[in-house]
């Protein structure tokens, strides 16, 4: 890293080598590519942390086959590696190749910077975005959400990062996340919605219904889970303050979510970046979007995994009684083990 500056922000994902979703390769070097490309150009201090997990003995390190930094970039890599060893001593193992939210556990707890963004392996980071992160004003005692925006994979055709950026801009196939503006509105589908020349009613709608809407149901749900997976940030000290993610052995769909919850019954705030300050998402097979109904029933019932209304019930009573989910141990993120890193 250019001068061995110490990193405003560690960004931490968790991967291996084995083509997930297809086109696996490829969605980590543009993402790798375009986040050394807005350090540099944002002159903002980072690191990236992969915690590569359980990785197949048949394939390189990631190391090996993604993009390396250059000695005057803003961006240094660091590859934390747990083997087949740790792997194969939990639960669903056989079934599950890599726990997602107990190795970015792994990451957060090693990281160096004092805030922390918990992403995923095929964003790019919008220019909005990286000038918020850039004006290094980030709290404690507050967690940060972005949209993620969903583009064509056409990108793969487009080989420079700020081409990539305008390609993204202009081709948004879906918005995930709240908007900043009325996160407490839950229900999108009204006439205030539907009509953008009345869209500008909003803020001053959601003001009032803030004033009236008390109960902790309306804290519930204005708190925003969609795509949280792929943008959580926080300052180390309230990672840790939360426990990280809960360190459950199963499939991870919402486990990303009980961590917003943790950090709204501790007592975070809610910081939503603007529309524009957004991640784009690169689309990929494999995920959790479903074309028929039967692949949805086929594809959870073949790993173990949380339902929502579990989730929500349990959530409901940490925000009213401001308490934890209590289910890590004191050594989460494997932080008794030394562990191999590059």
């Amino acid at each position: 890293m250019i001068n061995n500056q110490s990193p405003y922000l560690s960004v931490v994902v968790a991967s291996r080598n084995d083509n997930h979703g297809g086109d696996m390769l490829q969605r980590m070097r543009i993402f790798v590519q375009g986040l050394i490309h807005q350090c540099n150009k944002h002159q903002l201090p980072c690191e990236l942390i992969f915690v590569e997990w359980n990785p197949p003995l048949d394939k390189d390190y990631l190391k090996v086959v993604l993009p390396e930094v250059k000695e005057n970039d803003f961006l240094s890599i660091r590859y934390i590696i747990v083997p087949n060893e740790i792997h194969k001593q939990l639960a669903f193992s056989d079934k599950l190749p890599l726990f997602q939210m107990i190795a970015k556990n792994v990451g957060i707890k090693r990281a160096k910077a004092d805030f922390v963004l918990c992403a995923n392996i095929d964003l790019l980071f919008s220019d909005e975005l990286f000038i918020e992160l850039s004006k290094k004003n980030l709290q404690q005692g507050v967690f940060y959400r972005a949209n993620r925006c969903d583009v064509p994979k056409d990108i793969y055709t487009i080989h420079n990062t700020e081409e990539q950026l305008m390609y993204c801009k202009k081709n948004i196939l879906k918005r995930l996340g709240k908007n900043c503006r009325y996160a407490n509105f839950t229900n999108t589908t009204g006439i205030f919605f539907r009509y953008r020349v009345l869209q500008w009613l909003l803020p001053m709608l959601s003001i009032i219904k803030s004033l009236y809407a008390k109960s902790i149901n309306d804290a519930f749900n204005e708190l925003d889970f969609d795509a949280c997976g792929d943008f959580t940030l926080m300052s180390k000290n309230d990672w840790l303050k939360i426990n990280g993610y809960p360190e459950l052995e199963i499939y991870s769909i919402h486990i990303d979510s009980m961590g917003i919850i943790s950090a709204a019954a501790l007592g975070l705030k809610q910081k939503i970046f603007t529309p524009e300050a957004c991640v784009y998402h690169i689309e990929h097979a494999g995920g959790w979007e479903f074309k028929t109904p039967d692949e949805r029933i086929n594809f959870y019932t073949k790993f173990p995994m949380l339902e929502w209304w579990a989730v929500r019930e349990a959530g409901l009573h940490l925000l009213k009684t401001g308490t934890n989910w209590n289910l890590n141990k004191k050594n989460w993120g494997l932080s008794d083990i030394i562990l191999k890193e590059f």
